[in-house]
């Protein structure tokens, strides 16, 4: 178990020189709610490991959003991680759900720290696995829910990983994250309010 100011805490086997070149390369910031941390098109400088709060992860597609997956406290963005490894712009932009501290680790460092360190592997690739099944999930609810199933599991989902209920969230903002319309995610609202799922109060859902 390492540590890192005393908020981060991740069971991986780092050597004790990544460990301080970490510790003396990396800036601890707080990021207000709503901040887009990485943009599409934008080239990584630094990736994030979230010490505390929430940063949502989206692709963009025209005048279309969906969200990807979430990091949550003692995760990093592996997307980040792979674009700035191959000095790539970055295909996915994120945004900070919540009032956020995260660890800033320069790619430049990285860079070296993958040469020099082997074990950081350890950090990062042990994302690979998580994202990969957060991935394959939101392509089968793209796939094969009905709008009403992946709206509702949406918003499970939402209150589990915010602790949040009701949810104060817009009929707009579901749509964007879904990669649906807002005329849509009202009409599916309305079902899930008739089925007894979800109270629409007058500025949050809550999820019964």
């Amino acid at each position: 178990m390492i540590t890192f100011s005393g908020t981060l805490k991740m069971d991986l086997k780092l050597s004790q020189g990544l460990i301080s070149e970490i510790i003396s390369n990396a800036t601890e910031k707080q990021i207000p709610k709503g901040t887009e941390i990485l943009r599409e098109g934008q080239y990584v400088k630094v990736v994030p490991i979230v010490l505390q709060g929430l940063i949502k992860v989206c692709s963009r597609y025209e005048d279309k959003e969906l969200l990807l997956y979430y990091i949550q406290p003692n995760e990093s963005c592996i997307m980040s991680f792979s674009s700035g490894i191959k000095n790539e712009p970055s295909k996915v932009f994120a945004v900070t759900e919540e009032d956020t501290v995260a660890l800033l680790l320069p790619i430049n460092k990285i860079n070296e720290w993958v040469k020099e360190y082997p074990d950081i592997n350890n950090l990062f690739y042990s994302q690979y696995n998580l994202r990969y099944f957060d991935l394959i999930d939101t392509i089968q609810h793209v796939l094969f829910e009905k709008m009403d199933v992946r709206l509702y599991n949406y918003l499970v989902e939402k209150v589990r990983i915010t602790d949040k209920n009701p949810l104060k969230i817009s009929h707009r903002q579901i749509a964007n994250e879904l990669g649906s319309a807002r005329e849509v995610i009202t009409r599916v609202i309305k079902k899930l309010v008739t089925d007894g799922k979800v109270i629409q109060h007058k500025n949050s859902i809550e999820v019964l």
